[in-house]
């Protein structure tokens, strides 16, 4: 969703960019093309934060970066499903820049813009997962998203929370916990497997067991059968989203990936990269700069 207002060529203005996660926000102020201010704060997602928090933090990352001369504004946020959600999230960043034109649009958008694909599919593979994509006249589709308690296959909470599972199954059966059963205790600090119930259900939030997600991917690559098996649960499931939204456009790519097990994981690239293969899918790009940074692209496409 934007305003009407038309805008200048973007080595013309000053524009501030925003991807807008679910558990920060990263902004940065250009100057023409150039990256004059960066700034990371707290999430501004209505859908992890209250509206009263999402407020405060949209106004430190502003403070930060400064509003005098702005007129244009790009964001890219999860939960932007719905043209009231775009709305909504416009009308808390107009408390700050009033005057400027405000774009906003689901944070996968950001991928495929960082990415340098005008259309394709962007995937994200962090502590939750989906996929986004847009053929060559605009038309778009999406797959997954829908949050942990409803899917996020394949994502970090995802990975976090089968080892927990694996461990369980183990200590339930009688077995003595194995090698990422034993990493998992150790990284949570408890001694018990069965305590992992009550830790897992204690408040410690689905961030908290994303950052897990590194103890499976360490016991993989150390040849742990089991955990492999769920990396590659996780790399199928992901391929799937992307093949979902491939079907629904009849496109074959770009794929470009991000996210934070998407962008830093070698086994799960490799994964990935040969399930998509397998599906036809090819032109796989994986993120080498932060989402926010295809707020340029974006602003330069839109002048074109």
């Amino acid at each position: 969703m934007q305003s009407s207002t038309s805008a200048p060529h973007p080595d013309q203005f000053t524009a501030i960019g925003l991807d807008i996660g679910g558990s920060k926000t990263h902004g940065i102020r250009l100057e023409g093309q150039t990256v004059a201010a960066e700034a990371v704060t707290g999430s501004a997602n209505v859908q992890n934060v209250t509206t009263e928090q999402a407020r405060h933090n949209l106004a430190e990352i502003f403070a930060a970066l400064g509003t005098d001369g702005v007129s244009r504004v790009v964001a890219g946020s999860g939960g932007v499903d719905t043209a009231q959600d775009a709305a909504a999230l416009q009308s808390l960043i107009l408390e700050h820049v009033p005057t400027a034109e405000v774009t906003v649009v689901h944070d996968t958008r950001l991928i495929l813009a960082a990415g340098e694909a005008p259309s394709g599919i962007g995937l994200i593979a962090g502590t939750g997962s989906v996929a986004w994509g847009m053929d060559q006249t605009g038309a778009q589709a999406r797959s997954g998203g829908w949050g942990y308690l409803l899917g996020d296959e394949g994502s970090a909470y995802w990975i976090g929370r089968e080892a927990v599972r694996h461990a369980l199954r183990l200590h339930d059966t009688g077995q003595q916990p194995d090698r990422l059963s034993a990493e998992l205790l150790l990284a949570v600090g408890i001694e018990s497997p069965d305590a992992l119930i009550a830790r897992f259900h204690g408040g410690t939030g689905r961030r908290y067991w994303a950052s897990m997600a590194r103890v499976v991917f360490d016991a993989a690559q150390e040849g742990h059968a089991p955990s492999r098996s769920i990396i590659a649960t996780a790399a199928r499931d992901l391929a799937s989203l992307v093949a979902d939204v491939a079907a629904q456009l009849g496109i074959s790519g770009p794929v470009v990936v991000g996210g934070g097990i998407g962008v830093h994981q070698p086994l799960l690239q490799e994964l990935l990269t040969a399930g998509l293969s397998a599906r036809g899918l090819g032109d796989i790009r994986f993120l080498t700069q932060d989402p926010v940074f295809g707020v340029r692209y974006l602003l330069q496409d839109s002048a074109a």
